[in-house]
C-alpha cells in the first residue's frame, strides 16, 4: 500500500553553522533512544561540520532521545576522524566504520543493522537533506510504516541534465515495478524500526527499498521534502556510472516482484492457532 502526501512549497535551505564545543551529553545505558538517525558518508569532511550541530538544532526541541549513526564508508579524507571529534563532545555520536569502500546500500544496511530506536531515518551527509523535514516525516509514522522523500524543488539542488534523467529513470522504474514512486532516487526517508527487521539488500538495492517494503506488505507514503544544493565536494554518482547498473537492478526487483509467493492460509489444524484454544 502507498500513498502521496500534496506537495508543498519548498522550504528556504537553511544551514547551521558549527557552535563552540558543546558539553558532553550523557547518554544513559539503560535508555533505548526513541529515534538513529544513518548518515551514509563517504568524503564528506566539509560537510560534517555543518550537518551534524543542524540535526541537534532541529531534534533538540522535540524531546526525543535519539542517536546518529555515522556510517564511514572507507572514505580517504577527514571524515571519520571529525565524527570522532562529535563523539567526543557528545555521545549521541556513533561511528560505523567500513574496511573499504563497498558503496552506499553497504554503508545504509550496515546502519540499518547497528540502530537501537523505535524510529529510523536515513539521510545523505551533502547537506542536499534537510534535518528540519525530520519531524514532519516521523509525525507520519503514526499512521504510516514508512516514509519516502520527494524532492519536488530538485531544480534548486540539481542540474538540468540529472533533472531529467532522473525524471526517465523514475517512469523507467515505475513501468516496469508496476510502482506509482515519485522520486525512487532520494534516499531521505523514515522507518518504523520493525519494517527493517529482515529486510535482504543488494548492491544498488538501496533505490529500492520502498518497494521492498511494500513487498513484505508493509505501508509506505511518500511525502515532499526540501532538496538544497550541494555546497561542497561532488556528486557521488553520474548518469554514466548509475544508468546500466540501476536498469538492471530494476529487472531483478521486476523477478522478486513476478515471483513473490502469493498464498493464505485456509486451515491450520494441529498448529499453534489450535494449541491456543
Amino acid at each position: 500500500m502507498a500513498g502521496h502526501a500534496a506537495p508543498r512549497a519548498p522550504a528556504a535551505p537553511r544551514v547551521t553553522t558549527p557552535d563552540a564545543p558543546s558539553q558532553p551529553v550523557p547518554s544513559p545505558l539503560d535508555l533505548s533512544p526513541d529515534l538513529s538517525i544513518v548518515v551514509p558518508v563517504y568524503n564528506e569532511e566539509e560537510n560534517l561540520p555543518l550537518l551534524w550541530p543542524e540535526i541537534r538544532e532541529v531534534l533538540e526541541p522535540t524531546g526525543l532521545r535519539y542517536e546518529v549513526i555515522f556510517v564511514d564508508d572507507g572514505s580517504g579524507d577527514r571524515s571519520a576522524e571529525i565524527v570522532r571529534e562529535f563523539r567526543e563532545r557528545d555521545s549521541r555520536v556513533r561511528l560505523v566504520r567500513l574496511k573499504a569502500n563497498a558503496g552506499e546500500t553497504a554503508a545504509t544496511d550496515a546502519g540499518f543493522k547497528s540502530v537501537r530506536g523505535r524510529y529510523v531515518v536515513v539521510m545523505d551527509a551533502d547537506l542536499q537533506n534537510d534535518p528540519h523535514d525530520i519531524p514532519a516525516m516521523l509525525r507520519h509514522l503514526d499512521q504510516w510504516d514508512a516514509v519516502t522523500g520527494w524532492r519536488v524543488n530538485r531544480a534548486a539542488g540539481d542540474s538540468w541534465v540529472r533533472r531529467i534523467s532522473s525524471r526517465i529513470a523514475n517512469r523507467v522504474r515505475n513501468r516496469l515495478s508496476d510502482e506509482t514512486v515519485q522520486d525512487s532516487g532520494c534516499t531521505f526517508r523514515a522507518f518504523r524500526r520493525e519494517c527493517l527487521r529482515d529486510l535482504v539488500l543488494y548492491k544498488g538495492f538501496h533505490r529500492f527499498v520502498p518497494t521492498l517494503l511494500k513487498m513484505r506488505g508493509f505501508r509506505v507514503l511518500e511525502v515532499p521534502v526540501n532538496h538544497r544544493p550541494r555546497r561542497f565536494g561532488r556528486s557521488k554518482y553520474g548518469i554514466g556510472n548509475r544508468a546500466l547498473r540501476a536498469f538492471v537492478d530494476l529487472l531483478v526487483v521486476r523477478w522478486m516482484k513476478d515471483r513473490r509467493l502469493r498464498y493464505q492460509i485456509a486451515e491450520d489444524l494441529g498448529g499453534e492457532a489450535s494449541d491456543r484454544r
